[in-house]
């Protein structure tokens, strides 16, 4: 994710004088002519920050939306312990919160809505105006005698570094507004 952070190209003076554009923004280009190398270029005219929001929300905190059902499979660094998404569907509110104890990448240990454990591990939600609690549990798929367990070493996320995928950016009005820690690993 720090690849594609705009402000990492403006953490220290010269690469801010050699970035020459907004740290707040995602540059659609970063040229690399002789003599303007790293400078950023369209920053207010791309989709390129839509591009970056989908990636990140459903490439690495794995959030999938199919009309009214979601499923979460995260992607994310080892270092992550968790990380939660307030989601708003119509007038309900759901409250996701992925914990990853074992410090994997991947993988889906259970999910529960409302502390009840969701089978096959998608959620189908409904507009009743209610809040809900999602809990994600990260590792190795569970079964009823089996306990947590940590990925096999040397497992590394598919997406470290990765790009944009998918079909276009954002278009839903029922848009997720992801609550990630401060110190992004």
């Amino acid at each position: 994710m720090r690849l594609m952070n705009p402000v990492e190209h403006a953490r220290q003076p010269d690469a801010t004088r050699r970035y020459k554009v907004e740290p707040y923004v995602v540059a659609a280009d970063i040229y690399a002519l002789e003599g303007r190398e790293g400078r950023g270029g369209w920053t207010w005219y791309t989709g390129a920050a839509g591009w970056m929001y989908r990636t990140w929300l459903e490439e690495v905190l794995g959030f999938r939306l199919q009309g009214n059902r979601l499923r979460i499979q995260p992607s994310i660094s080892r270092e992550w312990r968790g990380f939660s998404i307030t989601y708003r569907y119509g007038s309900t509110r759901y409250f996701i919160e992925v914990q990853n104890p074992d410090g994997v990448s991947f993988g889906i240990a259970r999910v529960e809505l409302n502390g009840s454990k969701v089978p096959g591990n998608v959620i189908s939600l409904t507009d009743d105006g209610e809040a809900h609690n999602i809990t994600v549990l990260m590792g190795a798929p569970l079964t009823e005698s089996t306990p947590p367990a940590s990925a096999p070493p040397g497992t590394e996320s598919p997406h470290d570094g990765a790009g944009p995928s998918g079909s276009g950016p954002p278009s839903s009005p029922r848009t997720p507004e992801p609550t990630v820690p401060a110190q992004i690993p």
